[in-house]
């Protein structure tokens, strides 16, 4: 029962995780479409100068961004804790039942690995290069964190019960 108890409150973890940057996002939407912008127009490139996708300067597409990020955080939110709902109510069942429970929680991780690692570490990362400049690099660092914390969520809450 306490390894169930613990998937239960990890899967918590990521969900509370992913609504509070919707919160933080939206309490700081103007310094986060600064940061977005910042980002995506690909300022201060001085290590790898020669981009290898167009600097994307568009309000409007900075705003698209931004909101594709904090729709994805949302439902890294909702995803998960619905799973760990849906494992609380699971808890004192057999196996099976707990095992076929996960399909929320695994689904919410994985959401938290494809905005964090997808979003962040690949396309902010890897496309835009980010990593070149503080604002990005510690926008990489903690992306890369969170997803690698959320691919650990989600291997543990997917080994099976027994």
């Amino acid at each position: 029962m306490s390894i169930r108890i613990l998937k239960i409150i990890l899967v918590v973890f990521v969900g509370l995780q992913g609504w509070l940057y919707v919160a933080g996002n939206l309490a700081n939407w103007d310094t986060a479409i600064g940061a977005i912008g910042y980002v995506l127009g690909q300022t201060g490139h001085e290590v790898y100068s020669n981009h290898i996708f167009p600097p994307i300067t568009s309000p409007a597409l900075v705003t698209l961004a931004l909101l594709t990020i904090v729709t994805f955080e949302f439902l890294v939110g909702a995803l998960s804790l619905k799973g760990a709902w849906d494992l609380w109510k699971a808890r004192k069942a057999d196996a099976s039942t707990f095992n076929g429970a996960k399909t929320f929680a695994i689904l919410g991780a994985g959401t938290a690995m494809v905005t964090w690692f997808g979003g962040f570490v690949v396309v902010g990362g890897a496309l835009f290069q980010m990593w070149q400049t503080p604002v990005g690099t510690g926008s990489f660092e903690g992306a890369f964190i969170y997803g690698a914390v959320s691919a650990l969520v989600l291997l543990f809450v997917n080994s099976p019960d027994r």
